[in-house]
């Protein structure tokens, strides 16, 4: 990884892979479960696989305050911080109140608006695409399972190697869960989606 220092571990993540257009059009990440989601502050909200299995996805984690776990991290970051998938913005705000220079990317418009609405700097971007500030970046966050974004995780490290100054940090968030080598196709429902 061109001397970055990383951890991870594999959950869910909301990102493309390479060669994968941006999900500019994409109901799942860039209409209304999502986005009612952010704006309400709460689910509930699901990932669906086609068999119908469901993940729930914790908005409300993601629209407070960063918890002690959240602190523990941005007390780690080393100079520029990339928030890759950064969602709502909670550690993008949390940084720029800090003082820190600090800018989150995500795919979804209504994530990057309320990042932005919390004091945060934030882009509507893929990792995998150009991003500013590429090779230069100091430290770079994959939170809230984001080690999964695009699908791929070894292509996504590649990809954080590349994004990081030489000797950069990569922090991203692990969870206590079995060995899971599993891709599956996903969209995004809300309470209206689910069965009853």
């Amino acid at each position: 990884m061109s001397g970055a220092r990383a951890t991870a571990t594999p959950r869910l993540g909301s990102q493309r892979a390479p060669g994968r257009p941006l999900p500019t059009a994409d109901p799942a990440w860039s209409a209304d479960p999502y986005a009612d989601a952010l704006r309400a502050g709460r689910g509930p909200l699901f990932l669906r696989r086609t068999d119908g299995w469901l993940l729930p996805l914790d908005v409300e984690r993601w629209c407070a305050e960063p918890d002690p776990a959240d602190l523990d991290v941005l007390g780690r970051c080393e100079g520029a911080v990339l928030d890759v998938g950064c969602g709502p913005g909670r550690l993008v705000a949390a940084l720029a109140a800090r003082g820190r220079r600090a800018l989150g990317i995500d795919v979804s418009e209504a994530a990057v608006a309320h990042t932005v609405r919390r004091g945060g700097r934030a882009l509507r971007a893929s990792v995998f695409d150009p991003l500013p500030g590429t090779g230069r970046w100091d430290t770079a966050l994959l939170m809230d399972g984001n080690i999964g974004i695009g699908g791929d995780p070894a292509a996504l490290l590649h990809r954080m190697a590349r994004v990081l100054t030489a000797g950069g940090l990569l922090l991203a968030e692990t969870v206590p869960c079995p060995d899971v080598d599993e891709r599956v196709t996903v969209r995004v429902t809300g309470p209206c989606d689910t069965p009853g």
